[in-house]
């Protein structure tokens, strides 16, 4: 039996590289099970005999202890100088970069690298101890991200033609970044251990990108974009859970996505509401349609909006796809954006703060990685109570990409009127100089298609654009015509859009919206059985507008 000393912390012993004290923002606590650590490292297969072990961030009792571990290996004490001191996660994550280059180009803090000597030296095992603060943060811990940053450029730094390097060990209560650490990856998970064995192609893509989102992983001006390969195994994909009024939507978008020159594959996945009929027009819209069992949000009110939306973790599911490009289903694609595909998870355009916006993203599908999502649901808390604010806790590490891939239809409180030009300009220019437009507040085929209907309600005007709006109509009318019937009006929404018209008369709202004349043909066409929508104002206090019967058509059953 080993006699290992259980003197583990820093403060009792010193800083491995020599200081006086160590820096405390690397200390971690964790009382490390040598037993285990022999069983997972026996178990892996790891030949020790004459191999070379890189060790970081351990103190000099855990180096005794690893040289009587494995007494037949090699071990090299891997030298780390820790991030400058003033360094936060918001300078590796700013809110706001520079994307046009028109006052600065943006530029990344650099973070310290590994050193080994000998430097030619070739390590086949690193084993690193990572810190867990799990009271403070420790999912946008700098010092975290920096070791682990570290342990990826050991490993990358790997000679010779193999697909994978020197296995890596981590040694930590908090899971490593999947998205840098891959869990297909995993060779062994026992309590804190987890040991990799990481592709080296795919650490040293990884390790070329930007440390955070402080600049472009794609330049906005760049006239070559990046391509790629595997075309057989890339999709979008979108998704329709609990309710029908994005059916419209999701047939639009893949009409956008046709109509940029893609051929990549469709995939949406619905659950039981959504009707045969309307999955018959999705279908025929070009999706492949999946259902799927819906993933109620644990810390959602019951029928609240964010009830089920933890759904989306099913796409870490299409595991028949390496690559997956999520879009929301209310937006349009008005420029190939297939180069995506070439990009890691998690890419997307930044939201707030260190956030990204999840309407459009890269993902990796992996049935281990959906397995993490599900098995923190009750103890992460989302900023918003959805699926963004969950997946940004656990992708902390994500890769900025312009905001022109997923620009919103949103005018801002703080926005200037050349700004809102600037912005109105973007929305209609021909040929488009957007990749993506992202539609938010009442979507297009829920306003009557004369105007944007968002103009009627004080709250949602910042979201008003007939530019915007008339650009969504012209994919519309490209779409064959028994697809457009997906995007009937129901009578309760006309009604809605009437009162919110009135509201807007009475207000006086001074863009006038309120008075243009309907002459959109949905508003006499009817395809439900109740087609006396004016009716239903009685009910909300107002008076029967107009004598006109509604025209009765009912919508095909099928589509070819």
């Amino acid at each position: 039996m080993f006699s290992f000393d259980r003197r583990s912390r820093f403060a009792d012993v010193g800083w491995i590289w020599d200081r006086r004290s160590a820096d405390p923002r690397y200390v971690s606590d964790l009382d490390i099970d040598w037993a285990k650590v022999l069983k997972v490292i026996k178990e892996s297969g790891y030949q020790s005999v004459k191999s070379k072990v890189g060790l970081l961030n351990f103190n000099k009792t855990e180096v005794n202890n690893w040289q009587q571990l494995l007494p037949t290996s090699e071990f090299v004490v891997v030298g780390l100088n820790s991030v400058n001191a003033s360094l936060r996660w918001e300078d590796l994550y700013p809110e706001w970069i520079d994307e046009e280059e028109e006052f600065e180009i943006p530029k990344c803090p650099t973070l310290p690298e590994p050193s080994v000597t000998p430097t030619d030296v070739q390590l086949d095992f690193i084993a690193v101890k990572l810190p867990c603060n799990r009271s403070g943060g420790w999912s946008r811990d700098l010092v975290r991200l920096h070791l682990q940053l570290a342990a990826a450029k050991l490993a990358a730094s790997a000679s010779g033609g193999a697909l994978h390097g020197p296995q890596v060990l981590f040694l930590t209560d908090c899971f490593p970044l999947p998205n840098l650490f891959n869990c297909k990856d995993l060779v062994a998970r026992e309590g804190s251990l987890w040991l990799y064995r990481p592709s080296l192609r795919t650490l040293r893509e990884r390790i070329e990108l930007p440390v955070g989102s402080c600049t472009l992983s794609i330049p906005l001006k760049a006239e070559v974009r990046p391509r790629s390969e595997a075309v057989r195994r890339e999709a979008y994909a979108t998704i329709l859970h609990s309710a029908q009024f994005y059916v419209c939507g999701a047939i639009a978008a893949a009409q956008s996505i046709r109509m940029s020159g893609s051929d990549r594959d469709l995939v949406i996945l619905v659950d039981k509401t959504i009707s045969d009929e309307h999955r018959g027009g999705l279908a025929a819209a070009g999706w492949k349609v999946r259902t799927i069992q819906r993933i109620r949000n644990p810390k959602a009110e019951r029928d609240a909006y964010n009830e089920w939306n933890y759904s989306k973790f099913r796409l870490w599911q299409l595991t028949d796809y390496d690559k997956i490009i999520f879009i929301d289903a209310d937006l349009l694609i008005l420029r190939n954006i297939d180069f995506l595909f070439s990009m890691p998870e998690i890419t997307a355009t930044g939201n707030n703060a260190t956030l990204f916006n999840s309407g459009v993203m890269v993902v990796e599908p992996s049935n281990c990685t959906f397995q993490l999502l599900m098995d923190h649901i009750e103890e992460i808390e989302s900023y918003n109570g959805g699926d963004q604010g969950y997946l940004n806790e656990i992708f902390t590490w994500w890769h900025r990409i312009p905001k022109h891939m997923n620009f919103l239809k949103h005018f801002w409180e703080g926005d200037e009127e050349e700004k809102k030009q600037m912005k109105i300009r973007l929305f209609g220019a021909d040929p488009p100089v957007l990749y993506v437009l992202h539609y938010l507040g009442l979507k297009p085929w829920l306003c009557f298609r004369d105007y944007d209907c968002n103009w009627n309600v004080d709250i949602l005007q910042e979201f008003a654009s007939d530019v915007a709006h008339e650009r969504w109509w012209r994919v519309h009318d490209a779409m064959p015509k028994k697809l457009q019937s997906f995007c009937l009006l129901r009578s309760k929404q006309k009604a809605s859009l009437e009162w919110d018209r009135r509201q807007a008369e009475k207000a006086n709202y001074s863009d006038g919206h309120w008075k243009r004349k309907i002459r959109d043909p949905r508003l006499k066409t009817c395809f439900e059985k109740f087609c006396f929508w004016e009716s239903m104002l009685w009910h909300w206090g107002e008076t029967n507008p107009t004598g006109d019967k509604p025209k009765t058509v009912n919508p095909p059953l099928s589509v070819d």
